[in-house]
């Protein structure tokens, strides 16, 4: 028979499997649920953030920060169950997703520290949702691998402008308030700087604010191209597909002497 500490052992390895399944997990009820709800308060910290580059009043804006606290805080419990739960601690914490989540924890708890530069990072959190990206493409329901690909290109776009929007927005805003008044005109001024537009009538006068337009350029003439050109090569390849949708996972694009499905294996009817 076993004894306490085995069944203990046990017990709590089988929850550590069965929470960790969850946190990756779209398909079921309760990973769905625990994966939209993550998403969902990356999503409302973001909104916070960008609230609060508008005029508000104090009581709206301390209730910001309390709730930006809380959400703080659920990161943080977060970020310990998935260490928890990881099976190679070490590779857990050098991995490039959790760099990015523990590097904004700590700048949530720092920043009361008033030290000025660190709210540069908080604009980083939006790359917390690259974990959660296909919760939104289960959501939308988009099945077909082009698709998918468009949906990533789209959010990598909105990702870059919404982090370059932040950063000039936080470098900008302290020197050049009449110019740089809210988020949305950093947006507008990420938008015209990154398609090479350049209208002129929104300039940094900051060093840093003029080196996050030369990134800015430098990043819109290399990225967009990129990935337009990945999703041409995308359509291309479609021409040897058919649509024939996976009973498992519901993946429709397979090419035509496709036997199993290439996402999750299950035997295609058509085989």
């Amino acid at each position: 028979m076993m004894n306490w500490n085995e069944h203990r052992f046990n017990f709590l390895e089988k929850a550590r499997q069965q929470v960790a399944f969850y946190l990756e997990d779209i398909n079921t009820p309760i990973g769905k649920t625990v994966n939209l709800t993550l998403t969902g308060l990356i999503l409302i910290s973001l909104t916070s953030f960008i609230a609060q580059t508008y005029p508000l009043s104090d009581v709206v804006h301390s209730r910001l920060e309390l709730l930006d606290f809380v959400i703080l805080i659920c990161f943080t419990i977060e970020y310990l169950i998935r260490f928890w739960v990881a099976d190679n601690k070490k590779e857990f914490i050098f991995n490039p997703l959790s760099i990015i989540d523990l590097v904004i924890i700590l700048q949530g708890y720092l920043r009361f520290l008033n030290i000025g530069y660190l709210r540069i990072f908080r604009w980083f959190r939006i790359l917390r949702l690259i974990r959660f990206i296909d919760v939104k493409i289960s959501i939308f329901r988009i099945k077909s691998e082009d698709g998918v690909i468009l949906a990533r290109i789209i959010f990598t776009l909105l990702t870059i402008i919404f982090i370059f929007s932040g950063l000039i927005y936080q470098v900008e805003h302290p020197v050049n308030p009449e110019v740089f008044k809210t988020f949305l005109d950093a947006v507008y001024f990420s938008v015209v700087t990154m398609t090479t537009v350049g209208f002129g009538d929104v300039t940094p006068i900051s060093d840093m604010g003029r080196f996050l337009t030369i990134l800015m350029i430098l990043t819109g003439i290399a990225l967009i191209p990129w990935q337009l050109g990945d999703l041409i090569k995308q359509l291309l390849k479609t021409t040897n597909q058919i649509e024939t949708i996976c009973s498992g996972c519901g993946w429709s694009a397979h090419d035509k002497d496709a036997r199993f499905c290439k996402r999750c294996g299950t035997p295609l009817k058509n085989s």
